[in-house]
């Protein structure tokens, strides 16, 4: 995953995660395709990134709690 932070109009921050996918078997190189963009905007950068952060954050521990067994 990695996550960015874009700003399309100015003061307006988004967030984006990407996953990473392997371009085809023989290759070495990634494609980045989008996993989950941020519903609304942000005001400033660092906003947008804390949001985007916490996302990746429940993202993770929903995996780790769905690769728990008892």
């Amino acid at each position: 995953m990695a996550l960015t932070v874009e700003e399309p109009e100015p003061g307006q921050f988004y967030w984006t995660l990407l996953e990473a996918h392997h371009a085809d078997e023989a290759s070495e190189t990634l494609d980045y395709r989008v996993y989950r963009r941020a519903p609304q905007a942000q005001t400033s950068y660092s906003n947008a990134m804390a949001m985007g952060v916490l996302e990746l954050k429940k993202i993770s521990a929903a995996a780790d709690t769905a690769g728990e067994t008892d």
